[in-house]
């Protein structure tokens, strides 16, 4: 089937979710007209449909390779990447001093949405090139900027990000690679990092690496990790390229899904050692490189929304022709449609409430940011704020959204959903990396109630909760019935909320094993919680509107209603595995859980 561009609902989720209309001086971009706007969401979406869309499937199947030591991408990789670039798209978000077009990050989060929609294997390396700009753009002296930054803003050169190593995974204080100052700037560094996205290619004349390792002489642990920028090929001083550095893949990992992204294992300094640059201070190396993870956290975030969207639409496409039993109302000797039957029209309307409450989540934490970096200054601290609780929840939710809803469609094609054929499985495969990469979901859990509820003590989470119940008694002061019980069932999820959340804030100083144990189910409350919201505003909106057709008032009215009756009630039990379930969960040490 073909990618249907969901421009209309990503203008809605910006407007009339988020308010992004009546902002005024909050505005993260004033000078972005609606016109413009729509301009550029529907010309990325055509892109994506017409251009990217079309190699997803054969990239699946044929996967990259390395071919004498060199990477090879699937055939129309390169000459789409070369028109993406052609275009303006990999400059979207740039610094105008270096040839960047200083849009927002909402736009972008919108644009890569439908990107990564059309071909999640495809849309990795732009989305690695971005997060290592950003990291640049923040931490790189004059003199790197001045060299790599133009080339990596315009998509010339792609980025890495190099972390991971066989022994070090979350735990990067074990990291071994080796940097080794040569005593004039410059560094060598030695050693092997694994799961590196488009590690090598041959799309682009150079690859540009962001590495983390340990100076000859740092502290152990986190404290004594510093950032390099690694080069594929060494560049000259009028910016010609130079000789190749000595870093290259040595294997291509075999995956479940994104079988067209090259993940490679990479190895530095074989030889003399791969030739680097210190981006930022030494030994704040970790630190640095978290201005990439989170860029990259609520990329991924993106990433599950597209997945999310994508198999939605397969899986709606599928019900309405696949004919299968007998609905209420059809003709004898006669079979249905199956989206006439009551649990594929519940399974498609699971899917639809929680894509589009996962795109409202990540949207949201993308105008945050926004505002944090150039809205007034009196909001910016607030906004900075708001972000940083929103991002794990926007990394999680998002991906394990995209599982579960990927896991529906492949359910609701049947028997042939688990055949290649149909390309639901690609859905379900592509999906599962996501909760896994840029810091597990379980990271993300942990990250929300150990470091993001205590903010302010704990007034951030509370100030969002607060507006959370405002919403919840708009809808019921409506007293519309289109909405049924949605403003109770949203009052009560909210509620749930904030319960879980006092108590996580009193557990935590003193029991931060207990609190850590609810971790996961609280995540999935809050944004449960946030969907509900969002979705409610949604409704409340379309309700008051004079323009909304028929179809869409209906729509979207009885989406947020599904998931005010049918979803938020999960909110309960969860709160109680977060209140109740530390001990259970705690009483097996390691010794008893293992096989006798």
């Amino acid at each position: 089937m073909g990618y249907q561009a969901p421009v209309n609902d990503i203008l809605f989720t910006l407007n009339h979710m988020l308010g992004l209309a009546g902002l005024g001086d909050a505005h993260p971009a004033p000078d972005l007209d609606e016109g413009t706007l729509v301009a550029i969401l529907e010309e990325a979406g055509k892109f994506a449909a017409d251009v990217i869309a079309p190699l997803n499937r054969a990239g699946d199947e044929t996967g990259s390779k390395l071919v004498d030591g060199k990477v090879v991408v699937p055939e129309g990789w390169t000459e789409a990447y070369t028109q993406w670039c052609d275009a303006g798209w990999a400059a979207l978000t740039g610094d105008p001093d270096y040839g960047g077009q200083g849009l927002p990050i909402m736009l972008n989060s919108a644009v890569h949405e439908m990107w990564n929609s059309a071909n999640v294997s495809f849309s990795l390396a732009p989305m690695l090139t971005q997060s290592g700009v950003e990291a640049m753009e923040h931490h790189a002296g004059d003199a790197l900027k001045n060299i790599y930054l133009e080339k990596m803003i315009s998509g010339t050169w792609t980025g890495t990000m190099n972390l991971t190593e066989p022994q070090a995974g979350s735990d990067l204080g074990a990291l071994r690679c080796r940097a080794i100052a040569q005593g004039d700037g410059t560094y060598r560094l030695k050693g092997t990092k694994i799961f590196i996205t488009y590690g090598d290619h041959e799309m682009t004349e150079n690859i540009i690496h962001m590495v983390i390792a340990r100076i000859d002489g740092a502290p152990a642990g986190v404290k004594g990790i510093s950032l390099f920028l690694v080069p594929k090929y060494l560049v000259n001083e009028d910016g010609s390229l130079g000789p190749r550095n000595d870093v290259k893949a040595i294997s291509l990992e075999r995956k479940l899904g994104i079988h067209a992204s090259p993940t490679c294992v990479m190895a530095f300094g074989e030889n003399e050692g791969a030739l680097g640059y210190l981006v930022g201070e030494e030994n704040k190396g970790l630190a640095h490189m978290f201005t990439m993870m989170n860029n990259a956290r609520l990329a991924v975030g993106v990433q599950g929304v597209a997945v999310a969207e994508m198999a939605t639409q397969h899986a709606l496409e599928y019900a309405s022709e696949r004919k299968q039993g007998r609905a209420e109302g059809t003709p004898k000797g006669e079979m249905t449609p199956i989206i006439n039957h009551p649990d594929i029209r519940r399974a498609l309307m699971t899917m639809r409430a929680l894509t589009q409450g996962s795109r409202a989540i990540c949207l949201a934490t993308a105008m945050a940011l926004d505002i944090a970096k150039s809205g007034p200054e009196e909001t910016r601290r607030e906004k900075a704020d708001r972000a940083a609780l929103l991002t794990p929840i926007a990394k999680a939710f998002a991906t394990d959204t995209a599982v579960e809803v990927a896991s529906l469609g492949l359910q609701i094609h049947g028997g042939m959903g688990f055949i290649e054929e149909t390309g639901a499985a690609q859905y379900y495969r592509d999906a599962r990396i996501l909760p896994i990469y840029e810091g597990t979901n379980g990271i993300q859990a942990m990250d929300l109630v150990g470091r993001k509820l205590p903010m302010g003590g704990g007034a951030v989470v509370k100030a969002l909760i607060s507006e959370m119940r405002e919403t919840a008694e708009e809808v019921i002061v409506s007293n519309d019935p289109a909405l049924g019980r949605s403003g109770h069932r949203l009052s009560e999820a909210v509620k749930e909320l904030e319960t879980a959340t006092n108590w996580l804030l009193k557990t935590l100083p003193g029991a931060a094993q207990s609190a850590m144990a609810g971790a996961t189910p609280y995540l999935r409350l809050f944004g449960l919680a946030l969907t509900g919201t969002y979705l409610a505003r949604g409704a409340l909106y379309t309700l008051q509107s004079e323009t909304a057709s028929d179809r869409e008032r209906q729509t979207r009215i009885i989406t947020a209603r599904y998931m005010a009756e049918n979803l938020l009630p999960e909110t309960a039990a969860l709160q109680r595995c977060v209140t109740q379930g530390a001990e259970a969960t705690l009483a097996l040490g390691p010794d008893r859980l293992a096989p006798n």
